[in-house]
């Protein structure tokens, strides 16, 4: 049996609200415990296996405080017997680093999950701001 995915989409829109808080608990406790996940956040290179996805959600979590998921826009979805996945613009506000003023975020995020035992689990997530059209060059590093 597949479990139902929009629930599990909607615990992730949940978990980034606390996330933007500053609780990376709820985004962990989403998270595969085997070690082929992955994670690729703004604030640093993609990372493999459980343990090192979550030392990067520790660090990633104590640059949010006092924030809120503002709103979430569905790009794509696509749910088999297996695999699924979701592509959303990520839109939060939050005190980020050691700023007092809240500022807004948009992210785009793909996150994909496995039903492992019944139960969707994340298998990787990437997240980048990039959610407008950039210039060619701004991919060339110097």
């Amino acid at each position: 049996m597949t479990p139902d995915f929009d629930q599990v989409v909607e615990q992730n829109h949940a978990a980034t609200d606390e996330f933007v808080r500053g609780n990376n608990k709820p985004l962990e406790q989403l998270y595969s415990r085997r070690d082929d996940v992955t994670l690729g956040n703004p604030f640093g290179p993609f990372v493999r296996g459980f343990d090192e996805v979550v030392e990067t959600m520790k660090r990633a979590a104590t640059y949010y405080r006092d924030g809120k998921a503002i709103g979430f826009d569905l790009v794509a979805k696509e749910v088999t017997q297996d695999l699924a996945f979701v592509a959303e613009v990520e839109r939060v506000s939050s005190k980020i680093g050691g700023s007092e003023e809240e500022t807004l975020v948009s992210l785009r995020v793909t996150s994909i999950f496995r039903n492992e035992d019944g139960e969707w689990k994340l298998l990787h997530r990437h997240a980048d701001p990039i959610t407008s059209p950039r210039p060619a060059q701004s991919v060339v590093q110097t």
